[in-house]
């Protein structure tokens, strides 16, 4: 399989999953030959991703700051990419808003259904766990989020995917330490990063060649897996509202790439397409890591020095899909159970809905969490949370499903404008996987 071919096989493996799961759901035994047979290959597939996305963190950020020479380089690109996201991520939440109070969703919502949703999904676990992980959240100080960051074991934060800001941080601590050694006492341990850098790269390109058929599982198992069709049908003004809206993002990053970079938007979108299909079948910007730093690197021409760090940050800390539906999903909430919400509470949502996603969880879900915490801050009811959150838990994960391609292609285009600014820009240099085949026969 040729890379360049790649996304259209993985369109192709999307759209037969698809056609297979709705297929399943007409005959009795469908659904568990789906979970028991067909989802175990996508759950290898991601598995295997998130593997790699904490050896490929540690390899190439390291060889980033290594690389730099230079420490005041680093820091530029360190504030300019923060800037950049938290920006992005205010348009993001804004643009949210806009849309949810002009179209108002919320009002086309019957108080059968209201009562219909509340029966089905607020006692259910996924609603109640959120509910708990919010809570705990809450209650951390105001700095939680800076000591979270700093590892007191960092090969128990390596073991865990969550803990991908700890990673980052002491990987840092280490580009920046073997800088302060000088060049000729690091380069041994610099030649093992690298050394570790190509192996991962290649280990992504092999996981790569089954992307189609894990795409194919996954798809299928969110099809069988759906909820109540009439309920699905009755959120499809407040899912349009939010589609709508990351829509728009990705116009909006378009302009950026044209504006910033001098470059085609449609050729970025395109060369992004794999990392974006990936991002749609997984809705985790953490398992989809991997292959945006390859995308981004050999196929758009960012270096790694830029690259190592703006992709890894970005996966943790810029949300802007996630912000969107934040303020759209509060505002809906509101209208939908008459919680008026004046422009002052709806500030406060632009607010905390932006330090919400610093540090939230890049996997399946995590929206959720920065919901609750988002509607506590403007005043709603709490004996109400959970009615809430089953009003829209029904076409959360399909709506997580787009956010996520949102997510990781904010990601993709400030690390282009990073670059640029620095002017680390320069050629796709693509790689396949049968390189260096014939050096080991």
């Amino acid at each position: 399989m040729r890379k360049l071919e790649l996304h259209w096989k993985i369109l192709i493996g999307m759209l037969l999953g698809i056609l297979f799961g709705f297929g399943m759901t007409q005959v009795d035994w469908g659904k568990d030959f789906v979970f028991d047979w067909i989802q175990p290959l996508g759950t290898i597939f991601v598995k295997l991703l998130k593997l790699i996305a904490i050896p490929l963190i540690l390899a190439s950020l390291v060889k980033g700051i290594s690389d730099l020479k230079d420490i005041s380089k680093f820091k530029n690109i360190g504030l300019r990419t923060i800037g950049i996201y938290m920006c992005t991520t205010v348009v993001a939440i804004i643009l949210g808003l806009l849309l949810v109070n002009v179209l108002q969703p919320g009002d086309g919502i019957s108080t059968e259904t209201i009562t219909k949703l509340t029966d089905t999904y607020a006692s259910n676990s996924g609603v109640t766990s959120k509910l708990e992980e919010a809570t705990r959240q809450k209650s951390a100080g105001p700095l939680q989020f800076l000591e979270d960051m700093v590892p007191d074991n960092a090969v128990a934060a390596m073991s865990n995917n969550r803990l991908m800001l700890q990673v980052i941080f002491f990987t840092i601590f280490l580009g920046i330490s073997m800088l302060l050694i000088g060049e000729k006492r690091a380069k041994p341990l610099k030649d093992f990063f690298d050394s570790l850098n190509d192996v991962v790269l290649k280990m992504v390109d092999l996981i790569m060649l089954i992307a189609p058929y894990a795409v194919f599982a996954l798809l299928a198992n969110v099809v069988v897996s759906s909820g109540d069709s009439e309920l699905l049908l009755a959120l499809l003004k407040y899912a349009g509202v939010v589609v709508l809206g990351l829509m728009l993002m990705i116009v909006f990053y378009g302009v950026l790439v044209t504006f910033f970079t001098k470059k085609n938007p449609f050729w970025f979108l395109k060369e992004m397409s794999p990392a974006q299909l990936l991002a749609f079948s997984t809705s985790s910007s953490a398992a989809t890591l991997p292959v945006t730093m390859e995308r981004v690197e050999e196929h758009i021409g960012v270096d790694k020095e830029v690259s190592s760090f703006v992709l890894p940050v970005g996966a943790t800390i810029n949300m802007d899909g996630t912000s969107l539906y934040q303020g759209v999903a509060a505002v809906f909430i509101a209208q939908a159970l008459a919680f008026d919400l004046p422009l002052s509470a709806q500030l406060t949502i632009v607010l905390t809905a932006l330090l919400a996603s610093i540090g939230t969880a890049a996997v399946p879900g995590a929206g959720m969490v920065m919901l609750v915490i988002v509607l506590e801050s403007v005043g709603f009811p709490s004996d109400k949370l959970a009615i809430g959150l089953a009003l829209i838990f029904a076409v959360d994960r399909p709506l997580d499903m787009f956010r996520t391609v949102v997510n990781i292609t904010g990601d993709a285009a400030v690390s282009m404008m990073v670059a640029k600014s620095v002017d680390k820009l320069g050629k796709p240099n693509v790689k396949e996987w049968d390189d260096h085949l014939d050096e080991v026969k």
